[in-house]
């Protein structure tokens, strides 16, 4: 493509090195795509005659219909996806086909290329989050009333409900889903027509190709256009906190299922065996949600570092942004598909969540708010009074429920057989009804609130 200037050919290396065809062929769809809005721009404006326009017009299309059927056969000597579309559309309609490269280079085909790709995949995750998100919500509304202990530094701390533990990620996910439609927003703009870098003296109409593709206009500044790489960043900044969110879940999940724990069963469908301990049930799913994160975290991380130190405008640097974009959104896409599956499989053993949710004093929060209602105690006195009381508990080795009144009036004379019935879980979780609380009215409410919001 550039024997005008250059003698011999690469290297053997230089085209190992320099060839991205292996991976830049995802973008075969959008490349075409661009093309076409391109060429019939030019048409338009006059640039480039109706025939041949009409010509790499029908060539373009042919050269798709190749690439999905996979019969297309794609040459690492022509390096990117670009070439190697444009190679084939100079066999199937000769000379004409040089006329498509008019006023573009391929560092504004890239770019144009590369939004196109990022923009439809997500709109994919969006609607996979939702999805997620409506099977988080039918089980809290299911599980409303489902009393389980609720942790800070995973140590029992007060008594929730599983659905309000499961709407916690619901509103997680909402905000990640918002992260990537602002995402969209911002890299809704049009890079085609800035060229190599200077933007072209033809008449071209920009804003003509950046409608055709679906954009909002197109960008403004032709070294911008070219040089940046922020949409793709800001869209694997969003999969990362997506991802990490799917990770304390897929933690959850796996502590859930333990013996020890025994909150929740995955069935068959997402669990796994042992090669030796016939006994194992493993939640290879979760774990490995969890452990893909790190990908979608590295691919941040890689594109953050590749672009740190690029003067503008394009430099072959660029080349690495897509191979950790292509895996990370798509690690993204499986990682939501199966944390949406083990949400929809698993069942929740109400017995043993509740056993749990009064284990380790996990109503003296309700204790301190009662000697606070009824004794009009100040919460500092009241906290320091009911710590007492656990410690004289668990001197006991028994639960606060299970204490006599007159031990709990040798620590407090005032306490009263009243307070007894705060110490019960169900009880407490009833009574959190501050809005955002846990109890079951609240969670009900809630949730038929995001099913409503998610058109379920």
């Amino acid at each position: 493509m550039w024997g005008g200037r250059f003698a011999v050919g690469p290297a053997e290396i230089m085209e190992e090195i320099n060839a991205s065809i292996d991976f830049d062929r995802k973008l075969a769809a959008q490349d075409i795509a661009g093309s076409l809005a391109h060429v019939a721009m030019l048409a338009r404006q006059g640039v480039v005659e109706k025939a041949d326009a009409d010509a790499i017009a029908k060539g373009l299309t042919q050269v798709k219909g190749e690439i999905e059927a996979g019969t297309f056969a794609f040459s690492r000597a022509l390096e990117d996806i670009h070439m190697n579309v444009e190679s084939r559309l100079a066999a199937i309609v000769g000379p004409a086909a040089g006329r498509l490269h008019t006023a573009r280079s391929r560092n504004d085909q890239v770019a144009v290329d590369f939004r196109l790709w990022v923009r439809d995949t997500i709109d994919a995750l969006v609607l996979q989050i939702a999805g997620l998100q409506r099977a988080l919500a039918t089980r809290a509304l299911d599980c409303a009333d489902m009393v389980m202990p609720g942790f800070t530094h995973l140590q029992s701390a007060q008594p929730v409900t599983f659905g309000h533990h499961l709407l916690a990620y619901v509103e997680m996910l909402g905000r990640d889903a918002g992260r990537f439609r602002d995402a969209r927003a911002r890299l809704n703009e049009c890079p085609l027509g800035a060229a190599a870098l200077a933007g072209t003296s033809f008449p071209i109409d920009r804003a003509q190709t950046a409608a055709a593709l679906g954009f909002d206009r197109p960008t403004a500044n032709s070294l911008d256009s070219v040089a940046d790489r922020d949409f793709a960043l800001e869209a694997l900044s969003a999969a990362a906190i997506t991802a990490t969110h799917l990770s304390r879940f897929a933690e959850e999940i796996v502590l859930w299922t333990t013996p020890q724990f025994g909150f929740v069963r995955l069935s068959d469908a997402f669990s796994t065996g042992s090669s030796i301990m016939p006994q194992k049930r493993n939640p290879d799913a979760a774990e490995l949600v969890r452990g893909k994160t790190g990908r979608v975290t590295g691919a941040l991380v890689g594109l953050l570092t590749v672009m740190k130190g690029l003067p503008l405008a394009y430099s072959k640097d660029m080349q690495e942004d897509k191979e950790g974009v292509f895996d990370a959104l798509q690690t993204l896409s499986l990682c939501l598909a199966a944390m949406t599956g083990m949400v929809n499989d698993l069942t929740p053993d109400a017995k043993r969540m509740k056993a749990a949710a009064g284990a380790g004093y996990a109503t003296a929060t309700d204790l301190a708010d009662w000697l606070v209602r009824t004794l009009k105690m100040p919460f500092r006195e009241a906290h320091h009074v009911t710590g007492r009381i656990v410690a004289l508990a668990s001197e006991r080795g028994v639960g606060l429920e299970k204490l006599k009144l007159e031990e709990l009036q040798g620590v407090e004379p005032r306490i009263t057989a009243d307070a007894f019935a705060v110490l019960r879980v169900e009880k407490s979780v009833k009574s959190r009804t501050s809005y955002g609380g846990t109890a079951p009215a609240n969670v009900r409410r809630q949730a038929k609130a995001w099913l409503k919001k998610l058109g379920a």
